[in-house]
Protein backbone atom coordinates (compact mmCIF):
# COMPACT_ATOMS: atom_id res chain seq x y z
CA UNK A 1 0.00 0.00 0.00
CA UNK A 2 2.92 2.30 0.77
CA UNK A 3 4.37 1.83 -2.81
CA UNK A 4 0.91 2.88 -4.03
CA UNK A 5 0.93 5.55 -1.99
CA UNK A 6 4.04 6.79 -3.07
CA UNK A 7 3.54 6.22 -6.98
CA UNK A 8 0.23 8.19 -6.71
CA UNK A 9 1.98 10.84 -4.66
CA UNK A 10 4.41 11.42 -7.84
CA UNK A 11 2.82 10.48 -10.78
CA UNK A 12 -0.96 10.46 -10.45
CA UNK A 13 -3.29 6.94 -11.31
CA UNK A 14 -1.13 7.25 -14.66
CA UNK A 15 2.18 5.91 -12.79
CA UNK A 16 0.36 2.64 -11.39
CA UNK A 17 0.24 1.78 -15.01
CA UNK A 18 4.01 2.29 -16.12
CA UNK A 19 5.08 -0.32 -18.98
CA UNK A 20 1.86 -1.16 -19.09
CA UNK A 21 2.23 -0.54 -22.86
CA UNK A 22 4.34 -3.13 -24.29
CA UNK A 23 2.18 -6.20 -22.16
CA UNK A 24 -1.42 -4.68 -23.61
CA UNK A 25 0.05 -4.79 -27.21
CA UNK A 26 1.23 -8.48 -26.83
CA UNK A 27 -1.46 -9.85 -24.69
CA UNK A 28 -3.27 -11.69 -27.58
CA UNK A 29 -0.04 -12.91 -28.96
CA UNK A 30 1.09 -14.28 -25.42
CA UNK A 31 -2.88 -15.80 -24.93
CA UNK A 32 -2.65 -16.99 -29.00
CA UNK A 33 0.51 -18.86 -28.36
CA UNK A 34 0.17 -19.98 -24.84
CA UNK A 35 -3.15 -21.77 -25.55
CA UNK A 36 -2.57 -22.69 -28.91
CA UNK A 37 0.57 -24.41 -28.05
CA UNK A 38 -1.48 -26.58 -24.95
CA UNK A 39 -3.91 -27.23 -27.56
CA UNK A 40 -1.26 -28.63 -30.03
CA UNK A 41 -0.15 -30.61 -26.61
CA UNK A 42 -3.87 -31.80 -26.27
CA UNK A 43 -4.13 -33.66 -29.72
CA UNK A 44 -0.91 -35.09 -29.88
CA UNK A 45 -1.34 -36.98 -25.91
CA UNK A 46 -5.09 -37.57 -27.28
CA UNK A 47 -5.77 -41.06 -27.69
CA UNK A 48 -9.06 -40.55 -29.93
CA UNK A 49 -10.49 -36.90 -30.98
CA UNK A 50 -12.11 -35.57 -27.95
CA UNK A 51 -11.04 -37.83 -25.29
CA UNK A 52 -10.82 -35.95 -22.16
CA UNK A 53 -7.21 -35.59 -20.48
CA UNK A 54 -6.15 -36.27 -16.87
CA UNK A 55 -4.78 -33.32 -14.63
CA UNK A 56 -0.64 -35.26 -15.38
CA UNK A 57 -1.50 -35.31 -19.01
CA UNK A 58 -2.83 -31.27 -18.49
CA UNK A 59 0.79 -30.62 -16.36
CA UNK A 60 2.91 -32.24 -19.94
CA UNK A 61 0.68 -29.65 -22.00
CA UNK A 62 1.40 -26.44 -19.36
CA UNK A 63 4.98 -27.90 -19.87
CA UNK A 64 4.96 -27.15 -23.95
CA UNK A 65 2.95 -24.51 -23.45
CA UNK A 66 5.09 -22.71 -20.96
CA UNK A 67 8.11 -23.28 -23.30
CA UNK A 68 6.61 -22.08 -26.27
CA UNK A 69 5.14 -18.42 -24.75
CA UNK A 70 8.55 -17.96 -23.00
CA UNK A 71 9.86 -16.47 -26.37
CA UNK A 72 6.98 -14.15 -26.54
CA UNK A 73 7.15 -13.30 -22.67
CA UNK A 74 10.72 -12.33 -22.31
CA UNK A 75 11.31 -9.45 -24.39
CA UNK A 76 8.05 -7.67 -23.92
CA UNK A 77 8.79 -7.97 -20.08
CA UNK A 78 12.27 -6.48 -20.53
CA UNK A 79 10.42 -3.99 -21.92
CA UNK A 80 8.19 -3.35 -19.20
CA UNK A 81 10.71 -4.37 -16.19
CA UNK A 82 12.90 -1.55 -18.34
CA UNK A 83 10.14 1.52 -17.96
CA UNK A 84 8.94 0.43 -14.71
CA UNK A 85 12.50 0.52 -13.20
CA UNK A 86 13.08 4.10 -14.80
CA UNK A 87 9.61 5.34 -13.28
CA UNK A 88 10.99 4.10 -9.55
CA UNK A 89 14.27 6.24 -10.72
CA UNK A 90 12.57 9.31 -11.85
CA UNK A 91 10.15 8.76 -8.34
CA UNK A 92 13.73 8.76 -6.07
CA UNK A 93 14.56 11.85 -8.42
CA UNK A 94 11.65 13.38 -6.96
CA UNK A 95 12.00 12.95 -3.70
CA UNK A 96 15.61 13.79 -3.53
CA UNK A 97 15.20 17.24 -4.89
CA UNK A 98 12.04 18.04 -2.72
CA UNK A 99 13.24 16.59 0.54
CA UNK A 100 14.55 19.36 3.39
CA UNK A 101 18.78 18.76 3.54
CA UNK A 102 18.64 17.40 7.49
CA UNK A 103 16.17 14.36 6.20
CA UNK A 104 18.57 13.80 3.34
CA UNK A 105 21.36 13.22 5.60
CA UNK A 106 23.20 10.79 4.97
CA UNK A 107 21.83 9.77 1.39
CA UNK A 108 23.61 9.97 -1.53
CA UNK A 109 24.09 13.10 -3.00
CA UNK A 110 24.17 12.42 -6.37
CA UNK A 111 20.61 10.25 -6.32
CA UNK A 112 18.72 12.90 -8.28
CA UNK A 113 22.04 13.30 -10.82
CA UNK A 114 22.46 9.42 -11.53
CA UNK A 115 18.53 8.87 -11.63
CA UNK A 116 18.37 11.80 -14.54
CA UNK A 117 21.53 10.22 -16.30
CA UNK A 118 19.64 6.65 -16.16
CA UNK A 119 16.60 7.64 -17.49
CA UNK A 120 16.29 7.89 -21.07
CA UNK A 121 13.37 5.74 -22.61
CA UNK A 122 10.48 7.43 -23.92
CA UNK A 123 8.16 4.61 -24.35
CA UNK A 124 8.14 0.86 -25.38
CA UNK A 125 9.39 1.00 -28.86
CA UNK A 126 12.58 3.34 -27.17
CA UNK A 127 13.38 0.46 -25.02
CA UNK A 128 13.54 -1.96 -27.67
CA UNK A 129 15.22 0.31 -30.24
CA UNK A 130 17.89 1.04 -27.48
CA UNK A 131 18.37 -2.34 -26.87
CA UNK A 132 18.65 -3.71 -30.21
CA UNK A 133 21.45 -0.65 -31.15
CA UNK A 134 23.06 -1.06 -27.70
CA UNK A 135 22.65 -4.41 -26.24
CA UNK A 136 23.47 -6.71 -28.84
CA UNK A 137 20.76 -6.80 -31.13
CA UNK A 138 18.24 -9.12 -31.49
CA UNK A 139 19.82 -11.37 -28.60
CA UNK A 140 19.72 -8.07 -25.93
CA UNK A 141 15.75 -8.67 -26.27
CA UNK A 142 16.32 -12.11 -24.90
CA UNK A 143 18.36 -10.74 -21.80
CA UNK A 144 16.69 -13.23 -19.00
CA UNK A 145 15.58 -15.98 -20.65
CA UNK A 146 17.24 -18.22 -18.31
CA UNK A 147 14.89 -17.33 -15.37
CA UNK A 148 11.75 -16.46 -17.86
CA UNK A 149 11.95 -20.61 -18.78
CA UNK A 150 12.50 -21.25 -15.22
CA UNK A 151 9.12 -19.47 -14.97
CA UNK A 152 7.24 -20.04 -17.55
CA UNK A 153 7.57 -23.71 -17.85
CA UNK A 154 6.93 -24.88 -14.68
CA UNK A 155 4.49 -22.12 -14.02
CA UNK A 156 2.28 -23.59 -16.69
CA UNK A 157 2.35 -26.70 -16.01
CA UNK A 158 1.93 -26.41 -12.48
CA UNK A 159 -0.78 -24.32 -13.80
CA UNK A 160 -2.55 -26.02 -16.01
CA UNK A 161 -2.48 -29.05 -14.37
CA UNK A 162 -4.33 -27.63 -11.31
CA UNK A 163 -6.57 -26.00 -13.61
CA UNK A 164 -7.99 -29.67 -14.66
CA UNK A 165 -7.61 -31.10 -11.51
CA UNK A 166 -9.49 -28.17 -9.98
CA UNK A 167 -12.37 -28.72 -12.40
CA UNK A 168 -12.36 -32.89 -11.81
CA UNK A 169 -12.44 -32.30 -8.15
CA UNK A 170 -15.75 -29.74 -8.58
CA UNK A 171 -17.15 -32.19 -11.29
CA UNK A 172 -16.52 -35.29 -9.52
CA UNK A 173 -14.91 -36.97 -12.66
CA UNK A 174 -13.20 -36.33 -15.64
CA UNK A 175 -15.96 -35.01 -17.18
CA UNK A 176 -15.81 -31.57 -16.64
CA UNK A 177 -18.48 -30.65 -19.17
CA UNK A 178 -21.39 -29.30 -17.26
CA UNK A 179 -19.65 -27.10 -14.86
CA UNK A 180 -21.31 -23.44 -14.27
CA UNK A 181 -19.16 -20.35 -14.98
CA UNK A 182 -18.95 -19.97 -11.04
CA UNK A 183 -16.98 -23.16 -11.33
CA UNK A 184 -14.59 -22.28 -14.21
CA UNK A 185 -13.68 -19.09 -12.58
CA UNK A 186 -12.63 -20.89 -9.45
CA UNK A 187 -10.90 -23.46 -10.92
CA UNK A 188 -8.68 -20.47 -13.33
CA UNK A 189 -8.11 -18.58 -10.09
CA UNK A 190 -6.91 -21.44 -8.11
CA UNK A 191 -4.58 -22.25 -11.48
CA UNK A 192 -3.48 -18.38 -11.27
CA UNK A 193 -2.48 -18.51 -7.49
CA UNK A 194 -0.80 -21.95 -8.08
CA UNK A 195 1.42 -20.65 -11.11
CA UNK A 196 3.02 -17.81 -8.31
CA UNK A 197 3.16 -19.41 -5.65
CA UNK A 198 5.41 -22.10 -7.63
CA UNK A 199 7.85 -19.87 -9.75
CA UNK A 200 7.93 -16.52 -7.70
CA UNK A 201 11.41 -16.51 -6.93
CA UNK A 202 12.20 -16.97 -10.60
CA UNK A 203 10.27 -14.04 -11.45
CA UNK A 204 12.16 -11.92 -9.71
CA UNK A 205 15.19 -13.00 -10.69
CA UNK A 206 14.39 -12.29 -14.23
CA UNK A 207 13.20 -8.71 -13.59
CA UNK A 208 16.97 -8.06 -11.65
CA UNK A 209 18.55 -9.63 -14.66
CA UNK A 210 16.66 -7.52 -17.17
CA UNK A 211 16.96 -4.37 -15.66
CA UNK A 212 20.91 -4.66 -14.86
CA UNK A 213 23.43 -2.08 -16.40
CA UNK A 214 24.75 -4.02 -19.53
CA UNK A 215 27.99 -2.46 -19.64
CA UNK A 216 28.78 -2.61 -15.86
CA UNK A 217 26.65 -5.47 -14.80
CA UNK A 218 25.97 -7.03 -11.47
CA UNK A 219 25.05 -10.04 -11.74
CA UNK A 220 27.23 -12.89 -14.42
CA UNK A 221 24.08 -15.14 -15.06
CA UNK A 222 21.19 -16.23 -13.14
CA UNK A 223 22.35 -18.34 -10.55
CA UNK A 224 24.93 -15.28 -9.51
CA UNK A 225 21.94 -13.34 -9.41
CA UNK A 226 19.60 -15.87 -7.29
CA UNK A 227 23.18 -16.21 -4.71
CA UNK A 228 23.68 -12.45 -4.59
CA UNK A 229 19.49 -11.99 -4.09
CA UNK A 230 19.94 -14.52 -1.27
CA UNK A 231 22.98 -12.92 0.06
CA UNK A 232 21.61 -9.34 0.62
CA UNK A 233 18.28 -9.74 1.56
CA UNK A 234 17.83 -13.62 2.56
CA UNK A 235 14.69 -15.64 1.41
CA UNK A 236 12.26 -12.82 1.88
CA UNK A 237 14.43 -10.89 -1.34
CA UNK A 238 12.72 -13.92 -3.88
CA UNK A 239 9.41 -12.93 -2.50
CA UNK A 240 8.91 -9.10 -2.94
CA UNK A 241 6.04 -7.60 -4.06
CA UNK A 242 4.76 -11.12 -3.45
CA UNK A 243 0.93 -9.84 -2.30
CA UNK A 244 -0.04 -7.44 -5.40
CA UNK A 245 1.36 -10.48 -7.93
CA UNK A 246 -1.37 -13.03 -6.16
CA UNK A 247 -4.31 -10.08 -5.92
CA UNK A 248 -3.54 -9.39 -9.74
CA UNK A 249 -2.76 -13.00 -10.81
CA UNK A 250 -5.83 -14.91 -9.04
CA UNK A 251 -8.77 -12.70 -10.77
CA UNK A 252 -6.74 -12.65 -14.13
CA UNK A 253 -6.43 -16.32 -14.68
CA UNK A 254 -9.99 -16.80 -13.57
CA UNK A 255 -11.11 -13.98 -16.12
CA UNK A 256 -8.67 -15.27 -18.77
CA UNK A 257 -10.13 -19.17 -18.19
CA UNK A 258 -13.20 -18.10 -18.17
CA UNK A 259 -12.86 -16.16 -21.39
CA UNK A 260 -11.40 -19.42 -23.31
CA UNK A 261 -13.80 -21.82 -21.80
CA UNK A 262 -16.75 -19.61 -23.68
CA UNK A 263 -14.40 -18.84 -26.45
CA UNK A 264 -14.08 -22.42 -27.18
CA UNK A 265 -18.11 -23.18 -26.39
CA UNK A 266 -18.65 -20.90 -28.91
CA UNK A 267 -16.87 -21.91 -32.07
CA UNK A 268 -17.86 -25.63 -30.97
Amino acid sequence: MDAVKKTLAAEGTKGLYKGMGAPLATVAVFNAVLFTSRGQMETLLRESPGARLSAGQQFICGTGAGLAVAFVACPTELVKCRLQAQSALQSAAVVVEGAPAVAMAGAPAATASAAAQTIKYTGPMDVARHVLRSEGGILGLFKGMTPTLMREVPGNAAMFGTYEATKQLIAGGKDTSQLGRGSQLTAGGVAGAVFWMSVYPADVIKSVIQVDDYRNPKYKGTFDAFKKVFAAEGIKGYYRGFGPAMCRSVPANAACFLAYEMAREAMG
